[in-house]
């Protein structure tokens, strides 16, 4: 492997208390050397990277993206969005198992992570809970864990039944790892399509309750008090994109208890409202829902105290015939990966005050030690040569038919982003640059 020097960058590594000007060593695919500009001793290397002016950081970590291979290609595979994640600054991705067949089984795993699928970036997956994410039977977790497996989760499908959720928490936490869930009592959202409130009643749509959501992460806190009592284990408990302040309230009250509850919100829950949706607008179309501006407030607060752990995309492509139609029929989800960084940059940094250091802990940090991805999420030596290099000051619009998705299904073509990618590095290699 090639060896790299980047030089008179302002490194920012949140896991080692990092906030200064450094150059940065590159070798063998680790970091070499960090030292203060002008001080790494004189090496023979193969190319050297002016970083002046910008901001060098671990590379991005998103733990919630669905690249729809197996299955569906139409909309994206593991090729095309991985390359649209180094695009965004992004170096390592956890990738969903609804795929087709659903990702329950260790040779189904094994075929989305073999290096033929061509991913651009360090892919890792969460299989399903349960098999066919139906909820019923929990998969092999023991042989998925021994096959790379960082999680759990039946993702778009909350596992409702008691038994089962409790069942999948204590088998997680014998493994050391989390299950993720989607938050969301169907009882209470079944045929809603976008947030209850003015808007839904403007348009004529069903509206799905803030109170779906927290149902669903209560009972899962009530599951974790009751395993840590009776089986003396320390369940994780990780609440996929939430959406309402309701929910987050539980979570924040779960772990002033000392509960072991993680949570992760997605760039368009604190950036956009339900008013988005303005004349049925399938780019707005997602679940859990766009939600009013308390809701959007109370997630930037929560990301602004703790509460949040990490930002994830919940990358969620479709073609654009399956976005073309009536609201109703149109399925949810929107592409993020792309943007993520932009507009945690721009809402985040800019405008709510959150320090860079911050910004990077919640993107890289944070979702590297929650899926126990101890090499990633560093600058420290040894650790892997997985980073971004971005300059802070960049404005730039964001432009739908460019990007690298398959799909352009984004609420956000032609807003303005900040943060410039400059480069993109994984394993000690450029894959990206500008």
């Amino acid at each position: 492997m090639s060896t790299i020097l980047i030089r008179n960058g302002h490194l920012i590594d949140p896991a080692n208390g990092l906030d200064a000007p450094r150059d940065l060593l590159v070798r063998d695919g680790l970091i070499a050397a960090v030292d203060a500009p002008g001080d790494i001793a004189s090496v023979e290397v193969a190319e050297t990277i002016d970083a002046a002016g910008h901001v060098v950081a671990p590379g991005l970590i998103d733990i919630h993206v669905h690249l729809r291979e197996p299955g569906q290609t139409w909309k994206e595979t593991i090729a095309s969005g991985t390359r649209a994640a180094v695009a965004g600054g992004f170096t390592t991705v956890v990738a969903m198992p609804n795929t087709i067949p659903v990702n329950d089984s260790v040779a189904t795993q094994a075929w989305m992570l073999d290096a033929a699928r061509n991913p651009s970036t360090r892919l890792f997956a969460m299989p399903a809970a349960t098999l066919g994410s139906m909820g019923e039977h929990l998969s092999d977790f023991e042989a998925l864990a021994k096959a790379g497996a960082v999680g759990f989760t039946d993702d778009g499908k909350p596992i409702l039944r008691d038994a089962v959720m409790r069942a999948a928490l204590v088998a997680a936490a014998r493994l050391g790892l989390p299950v993720s869930q989607h938050a969301e009592d169907p009882t209470m959202s079944n045929g809603a399509i976008m947030n209850a409130g003015p808007v839904a009643f403007r348009l004529g749509l069903r509206g799905y309750p803030v109170e779906a959501e927290a149902r669903i992460v209560n009972r899962d806190i009530a599951l974790l008090r009751e395993i840590e009592r009776e089986e003396k284990l320390r369940p994780h408990l990780h609440v996929q994109h939430v959406s309402s302040g309701l929910a987050l309230q539980a979570i924040r009250e779960a772990k002033a208890q000392g509960l072991h509850v993680t949570c992760e919100a997605a760039p368009h829950h604190f950036a956009l409202t339900d008013e988005a949706v303005g004349d049925f607008d399938t780019n707005c179309k997602m679940n859990p829902p766009l939600r009013s501006e308390a809701d959007r407030q109370a997630v930037l607060a929560a990301l602004l105290d703790g509460t949040v752990d990490c930002i994830a995309t919940d990358h969620a492509p479709h073609a654009r015939h399956e976005k073309e139609v009536e609201f109703e029929r149109a399925p949810n989800g929107i592409t993020g990966i792309e943007t993520s960084l932009g507009l945690s940059l721009r809402i985040l940094h800019r405008e709510q005050g959150i320090s860079l250091s911050r910004v990077m802990a919640l993107m890289s940090t944070a979702p590297a030690q929650l899926v126990n991805l101890t090499e990633a999420g560093s600058l420290a030596v040894g650790k892997w040569a997985d980073l971004v290099i971005f300059d802070t000051a960049a404005e730039w619009p964001f432009v739908s038919a460019a990007a690298l998705s398959k799909s352009k299904n984004s609420p956000f073509d032609g807003a303005t982003m900040l943060g410039k990618i400059k480069a993109t590095i994984v394993g000690g290699a450029v894959v990206y640059r500008t």
